[in-house]
């Protein structure tokens, strides 16, 4: 009764407001139907048309008996319209509930614009309550889903527009970043969308020239209308951060998408290789990304992301004490420890041994696994893919790869313009990591053997440094690339600058060299001349043609989802291991037992 009432106030208070003027002039026939729309659901009557064409437009309430009717016709010799006739008055107690006749898709689609524009995510239920609250109209959830829907078409374009711009898209990519790769490939009678592939000459370059020799792999599933997978190859820079090297859309995810993505970041890197250290590779090591890594990357170290291991782990055996351990063993830098570790665990369950054949040592665990980690032990790229796959799971492909560009441009300018204020030899997070082992270095006695080797000794163990080698027996100068407290204390011992001896895609000079070159924005899609893509015929031949979206589809109904937590993202804290007591939780330094 409340909600009828307010309506009756709205519309007594509406009715006897007319912002129509006889002359008004309208742009066209259809300028002025939205208009006349706008007013009739502004001043909550229903409009009925009587007559329009391309020279006149009549309209009339609804309402049997009421007098309110407006007649606009085309003014001669120029396209716009003007009211010739207006009777403004209504009679009638127009509409008494919050549905109205005028409320269509295309006026929810036109009222949503503006905020669609600005936010993408913005969802039926937000535009329910928006349309309910601004103009006191109810519109259903599936006006509201099909405004949107079509709100965003006129703003980004249909996801089938998108598809067929792909060769153009990949041209453009082409001739405003000379250098860069972007290709797409159509399959099957149809041509069909199968893959897509791009990488810009900026993160070619920075990763070739600064970056460490260490790639991540991973994939995230796209939500969009037409479903897909988003493959990406990841380096990490000088400061830790990710560092996209190649990007890819693949109709599905199987074994032949994957060999086919890393023969391309083969193709990429190509005789630049020869000049590089060995690849580490870092994945879920599922069974195509394992195939697709040997075949192209036979001389590579693949190795498990740690985060997916230590899950696997913990959620097989659910017992605290065994995690505690099991991070124990992880962190342990030589094979002695690691082995001390796992006969811990053996002896709190069994059932370790035959999971550690499902999961060799030998690909993930610091004392065992041989490739170049420096520290970098779990995917960072799982959240940046999953972040994009969320964010432009309702735009086209050729903007979800717009996104992608402008957030790694933004990237590029601002840790370009970061590196230039940087004073030091080393960026801040391995500065940080020096300082902690120089301070450390202080409580070590140094014994010097000769001009390159040296003896250090704690209250722990004694350990062995070689400083023109960069070895240290305690294994971590080897492990995380920067000297440990043990190196640190020989190096200053002789009077040498520790930050020197880091390795050098630690340096400032590479964090710079990284970032170095732009990556230059691809103009609008309305200058682009269209250009068909590529297909292969049965023998393998290429050919022109127009690429069509894939033949699978988002399934009808709301989507399961599957909670996601960003703490996984996170690395793990080590636990830490009193080297007195042996127990878990405090540092020698804090133990409180008796020495």
């Amino acid at each position: 009764m409340a909600d009828l009432a307010l309506t009756v106030i709205e519309s007594d208070m509406a009715l006897s407001y007319n912002p129509l003027v006889i002359g008004q002039q309208f742009a066209d026939v259809e300028t002025c139907r939205r208009t006349l729309k706008d007013i009739a659901i502004a001043m909550h009557f229903d409009l009925r048309i009587v007559k329009s064409d391309r020279s006149r437009f009549i309209a009339k309430c609804s309402k049997e008996g009421c007098p309110w009717r407006v007649h606009v016709a085309k003014c001669p010799g120029v396209p716009t319209f003007s009211i010739r006739t207006l009777q403004g008055e209504h009679t009638c107690e127009g509409v008494q509930d919050h549905h109205h006749q005028q409320a269509s898709v295309g006026w929810v689609a036109r009222s949503v614009e503006e905020r669609i524009r600005d936010n993408p995510q913005y969802k039926p239920k937000e535009i329910l309550q928006e349309i309910r609250d601004k103009h006191g109209v109810v519109v259903s959830y599936m006006q509201a889903w099909r405004g949107k829907e079509r709100t965003m078409a006129a703003l980004h374009g249909t996801f089938e527009d998108g598809f067929r711009l792909l060769p153009s898209y990949c041209e453009q990519i082409r001739k405003t970043n000379p250098g860069s790769i972007a290709s797409v490939i159509a399959t099957g009678q149809e041509n069909c969308f199968q893959r897509l592939f791009v990488s810009y000459r900026a993160c070619i370059y920075g990763f070739i020239n600064a970056c460490r020799p260490l790639l991540e792999l991973d994939k995230a599933n796209l939500k969009g209308k037409y479903l897909g997978t988003l493959l990406c190859a990841a380096a990490v820079d000088a400061d830790d951060a990710l560092f996209p090297l190649a990007i890819a859309v693949v109709d599905t995810e199987t074994d032949e998408n994957w060999m086919w993505f890393m023969s391309e970041l083969r193709k990429l890197l190509g005789v630049n290789t020869e000049n590089m250290p060995r690849l580490t590779i870092l994945s879920e090591r599922q069974k195509g990304m394992v195939e697709a890594v040997e075949t192209h990357f036979p001389s590579a170290f693949h190795g498990f992301c740690l985060r997916h291991v230590s899950e696997n782990f913990r959620d097989t055996f659910k017992n605290t004490k065994l995690v505690n351990i099991f991070w124990s063993a992880v962190y342990a830098l030589t094979i002695a420890e690691f082995e001390s570790k796992i006969s811990e665990m053996v002896e709190i369950s069994q059932e370790v041994g035959p999971w550690f054949q499902q999961f060799p040592p030998q690909l993930w665990a610091i004392a065992y696994f041989e490739g170049m980690r420096y520290g970098h032990f779990a995917l960072g790229v799982t959240e940046l893919l999953y972040n994009w796959a969320l964010e432009c799971h309702e735009v086209p492909i050729v903007q979800m790869m717009e996104h992608i560009r402008e957030q790694l441009n933004l990237w590029f300018d601002s840790r370009r313009d970061l590196a230039m204020s940087y004073n030091s030899v080393l960026v801040p997070s391995a500065e940080k990591k020096m300082a902690e082992a120089i301070a450390d270095a202080r409580c070590y006695q140094v014994l010097r053997a000769n001009e390159v080797e040296f003896e250090i000794v704690s209250t722990e163990r004694t350990n062995i440094v070689d400083i023109r080698t960069r070895v240290c027996s305690c294994r971590r100068w080897q492990i995380y690339g920067l000297p440990c407290a043990h190196a640190s204390a020989a190096l200053l011992s002789c009077g040498q600058n520790v930050h020197v001896f880091a390795e050098p895609c630690f340096t400032v000079a590479s964090y710079r060299e990284t970032y170095s070159q732009a990556i230059i924005p691809v103009p609008d899609k309305s200058m682009w001349s269209e250009v068909p893509g590529e297909g292969t015929e049965g023998g393998g031949a290429k050919v022109e043609i127009l690429i069509r979206p894939p033949k699978t589809r988002r399934p009808p109904g709301r989507p399961k989802k599957k909670a996601l937590r960003v703490e996984n993202f996170k690395r793990p804290k080590r636990v830490v291991q009193c080297g007195r007591c042996h127990l878990l939780g405090h540092s020698q330094k804090k133990c409180a037992m008796p020495i």
